[in-house]
């Protein structure tokens, strides 16, 4: 595995982990960052995050039971 996608090491807290949906905004894809990670990771506007990215596999109990579609509040409707 390359370095720069090696786990963090066991001295660093936990990172946040969530499932999100991809969204198509030009020629790219698109995920948002809940508000409940931006408040516990401190996330500011115009900061640098670390993802890791990973195609979520479905389970017979689906990916995360209990979170419904988007609705026309999560859509986005303007962007830079």
């Amino acid at each position: 595995m390359p370095d720069n996608l090696k786990s963090a090491p066991d001295s660093e807290p936990p990172m946040a982990r969530t499932v999100a949906k991809t969204r198509r905004v030009g020629g790219s894809l698109m995920v948002t960052i809940p508000k409940e990670v931006i408040e516990q990771e401190g996330i500011r506007e115009g900061e640098l995050v670390e993802l890791e990215v990973r195609k979520a596999k479905r389970s017979f109990f689906g990916i995360t039971p209990g979170i419904g579609p988007f609705t026309r509040e999560d859509k986005m409707t303007d962007h830079d």
